[in-house]
């Protein structure tokens, strides 16, 4: 791969409780990085605004060949609010924070491969909002029997991540 070409890049966003090398982002990370992507987590936690935190994703102004956003909860939002400036080739969210009070906007150009995963037993993100989102798009979407946090879910993320990840450096190679 020459300088000119950018590397392929995954980012991600964290939840509104969580910092950015959580569980989930540190195996997601791993996996990402065997596969030769380059791997970035923005600390928001000095950032309570939803739409602040959106502003600083699409100002840090991520590139990559391909570029692939991941968000969890809030950082489910950010990542698919963010997808019209940056142009991802894959989008992963998990248990995205959409459509509820205080997370104003509707997600625009959300890439082809944009998968969702949310668990039945969400307390925090309505199951409803995962489908509000995923219907209209056509996206992969995945209930599984866990709460918000996905703790129980961690083998079935990566196995969809990796999946998703292999697609898309397919995708961008042919």
């Amino acid at each position: 791969m020459s300088d000119a070409t950018p590397q392929p890049r995954v980012v991600f966003a964290h939840g509104k409780e969580s910092g950015p090398w959580g569980s989930k982002i540190t195996h997601l990370a791993r996996i990402a990085e065997t596969l030769g992507f380059v791997v970035e987590s923005l600390d928001y936690q000095d950032m309570d605004d939803p739409q602040e935190r959106v502003a600083h994703l699409i100002d840090h102004a991520p590139s990559g060949a391909p570029l692939v956003l991941v968000g969890s909860s809030m950082g489910g939002y950010v990542s698919a609010m963010s997808c019209a400036a940056l142009a991802p080739e894959a989008l992963l969210l998990l248990a995205p924070a959409l459509y509820l009070e205080g997370y104003p906007g509707e997600p625009l150009a959300c890439p082809a491969d944009t998968v969702v995963v949310h668990g039945w037993d969400d307390d925090i993100v309505p199951l409803a909002s995962s489908l509000d989102f995923a219907r209209p798009r056509r996206a992969a979407l995945h209930v599984l029997a866990d709460g918000h946090r996905l703790a129980n879910s961690i083998g079935f993320i990566e196995r969809v991540f990796t999946a998703q990840l292999q697609r898309v450096l397919t995708t961008s190679s042919d």
